[in-house]
């Protein structure tokens, strides 16, 4: 089974959920360094389509939340996007912009990986996919890459065009592991209310990391049952949080 191996980074690994959004706007590129410079050892962003299909880093379906724009992303031209301040109510950050991909692939380290949760039914394209595919190969990170989706159609497909990049599916409802996904991320709750989960899963070779984005005081739990990843919205914050937690 494919799975994100990140050389040289012990687990869990640390997922910044969209960069550190509690101190920086969320999916921008400050957001993205600030998690960098905190210790992330994976990116988590999210992605959209503009109207000339080009893909953007955004998670909601319009620019209504989090710029001083109106609309859907894919009735927006690269251009028209571009001149939105994506400063999301962070007043210092008014000359951030929504970054594409490509750049945000610019600015990753070279140890660090990229999550990439697709949010859009045009992931349901083929072409679409093999798209995004070429464009992480050609940005050299497709190795250190994984999709993830609440849609496994999105998965197949992006399955079906690149077997070989791991795929992770978000659920909010599954109570045990699905076989098929090579990352599982379970709403956190259902960890405590199936405390085998995770050991199940690893049984099949998959990766587990709890839907969890405020996760600092379960930390003992997922550490206590060897969680592979925990995301978070305050990276720097989880990590020093971790530090202080021992099992010796």
């Amino acid at each position: 089974m494919n799975t994100l191996a990140l050389p040289g980074r012990t687990k869990p690994y640390i997922m910044a959920h969209r960069g550190n959004r509690v101190l920086c706007p969320e999916n921008t590129l400050s957001a993205f360094q600030k998690a960098f410079d905190e210790g992330a050892d994976i990116l988590e962003t999210d992605l959209h389509l503009s109207a000339d299909d080009v893909f953007m880093c955004i998670h909601d379906a319009t620019v209504d939340r989090t710029t001083d724009g109106k609309g859907a992303v894919r009735n927006k031209t690269l251009a028209e996007l571009k001149q939105l301040s994506a400063f999301n109510g962070f007043n210092e950050f008014k000359r951030e912009r929504i970054p594409t991909l490509a750049e945000t692939a610019a600015i990753l380290p070279k140890d660090v990986g990229l999550a990439l949760e697709l949010k859009t039914d045009r992931f349901l394209e083929p072409a679409v996919c093999q798209k995004l595919v070429d464009e992480l190969r050609n940005f050299d990170i497709l190795e250190r890459c994984i999709v993830l989706s609440f849609s496994i159609s999105r998965l197949e497909t992006v399955k079906s065009v690149e077997p070989g990049l791991p795929i992770g599916w978000i659920t909010m409802a599954k109570f045990m592991p699905d076989p098929m996904p090579e990352v599982l991320g379970p709403f956190w709750p259902t960890v405590f209310v199936n405390p085998f989960f995770v050991a199940r899963a690893h049984r099949r070779g998959q990766l587990v990391c709890p839907l969890d984005p405020t996760p600092d005081n379960r930390l003992w739990y997922y550490k206590f049952l060897k969680c592979d990843a925990i995301v978070t919205d305050n990276t720097g914050a989880t990590i020093e949080r971790m530090k202080r937690i021992s099992f010796k």
